[in-house]
């Protein structure tokens, strides 16, 4: 069954509706910080709308893999940044809940398109095909991120209810870091590689 998963999401109609799909998705999530970016100095532009960028990675890879092409540093940004930022935007909404706020439908709604957002990067890891130093360039860009996030203080906002807690905050996004970076590698090298179709 998993086998027949990824032969499908290798075949060039898959590939184009998830990009239809995932487009509006990017485009919903950058404007969703208009607000944080209209306040950003312009040097910390980048490091700001985390997922929608996490997402336009992922975008450029499908967009890639319709021409049958690999780009191996951006699909290495997207596989990481994807799971990251995916497993953190549902951590802190359910953190959030715990400690009494809310949720609505539009947390449900982010909930799922955030673990989607974290799973499609890791089926396509027999697609991709990255190197380990393209992962270092990644860990950089992604450690570093942090540092932009919780030192300069340019981190996505969080509910009310957890914002006591940055700094414990600032400590699981970190590791959360480590970690998507090696089940990135892991899953990358242990995979059979395929072909797009």
């Amino acid at each position: 069954m998993f086998t027949y998963l990824l032969s499908i999401i290798g075949q060039r109609w898959f590939i184009a509706s998830l990009l239809v799909i995932n487009i509006p998705g990017t485009i919903y999530g950058f404007i969703w910080y208009e607000s944080q970016l209209e306040r950003t100095p312009a040097h910390f532009l980048i490091f700001v709308p985390d997922s929608p960028t996490a997402s336009l990675f992922f975008c450029i890879v499908l967009a890639a893999f319709l021409f049958k092409k690999n780009i191996p540093l951006i699909e290495a940004l997207a596989a990481v940044t994807l799971l990251k930022y995916g497993i953190w935007a549902v951590v802190m909404i359910l953190a959030a809940a715990a400690a009494g706020s809310p949720i609505g439908i539009l947390n449900y709604m982010l909930i799922f398109s955030h673990l989607g957002m974290a799973a499609q990067g890791l089926l396509y890891s027999p697609y991709y095909r990255f190197k380990p130093w393209h992962l270092i360039i990644v860990a950089v860009w992604t450690l570093h991120n942090d540092v932009i996030d919780y030192i300069y203080g340019m981190h996505p906002g969080v509910a009310s209810s957890i914002q006591s807690y940055i700094q414990e905050i600032a400590y699981f996004t970190f590791w959360l870091s480590i970690i998507s970076l090696f089940t990135v590698y892991i899953l990358h090298n242990k995979s059979l590689k395929r072909h797009l179709q």
